[in-house]
């Protein structure tokens, strides 16, 4: 599967990864991202307010597809399941802040366009300019 041409399909922003996009997940791979050495199942779960279940399978998603190692053990005769990160995990999702971030300097970009216009329509604004240089929104 190709990847849509930027120059035909401005707004198709073909990088946001789908298993990265849901709610949950982009949740647990956000504190995850605030800590590299990883946390336990108790704090994600607490962090992102998640079910037991819930968390499993979407801890299971993210380990099938990369982005996260599952490391399961005991501290004394408790179960212990810690996650983290992986290095392509961190750069998948930053690679989807990058696509995600240009999203929103484009929504606000049309939606000043629109004000200005008094509602009407005019030209959708800009094409993707590359990866930015650091993350941020501005208000409008």
């Amino acid at each position: 599967m190709s990847k849509t041409d930027v120059t035909t399909a401005p707004f198709a922003y073909d990088g946001l990864d789908r298993v990265i996009h849901e709610k949950a997940r982009l949740g647990l791979l956000t504190s995850l991202m605030a800590h590299p050495k990883g946390l336990a199942f108790a704090d994600l779960k607490q962090l992102c307010g998640l079910t037991d279940g819930n968390l499993s399978r979407h801890l299971q998603v993210l380990q099938e597809a990369g982005l996260v190692d599952v490391n399961k053990g005991y501290e004394g005769n408790r179960p212990h399941t810690t996650c983290r990160l992986t290095k392509s995990g961190r750069r998948r999702f930053l690679d989807y802040l990058a696509v995600l971030e240009q999203l929103v300097r484009d929504a606000a970009k049309a939606a000043g366009t629109a004000e200005r216009a008094g509602g009407k329509t005019e030209k959708p604004a800009g094409k993707h300019e590359g990866a930015p240089g650091r993350l941020g929104v501005q208000t409008i």
